[in-house]
């Protein structure tokens, strides 16, 4: 098999799973933020404030996934 059928096959997968495993991470986030808020009212700014970095950090490994899957698509060609 050449490279090239190899990552024609495999580049859309590998988006596919970062981006569901990116998903399963925000919602796991989500709900341990909302558990924690719902445990401590009085914290709720200081929790959204994390919930919104964590968020964005696991948001971005699924753009890295996304950029790297355009500059392979080069080598396709």
């Amino acid at each position: 098999m050449d490279f090239r059928y190899a990552l024609a096959l495999s580049l859309p997968l590998g988006v596919a799973i970062a981006a569901i495993g990116s998903g399963i991470g925000l919602g796991l986030i989500g709900q341990g933020a909302l558990n924690a808020m719902g445990r401590q009212p009085a914290e709720i700014a200081k929790l959204q404030t994390a919930m919104i970095i964590i968020g964005a950090f696991a948001e971005a490994l699924t753009i890295y996934a996304f950029v790297t899957v355009f500059l392979l698509m080069g080598k396709i060609a």
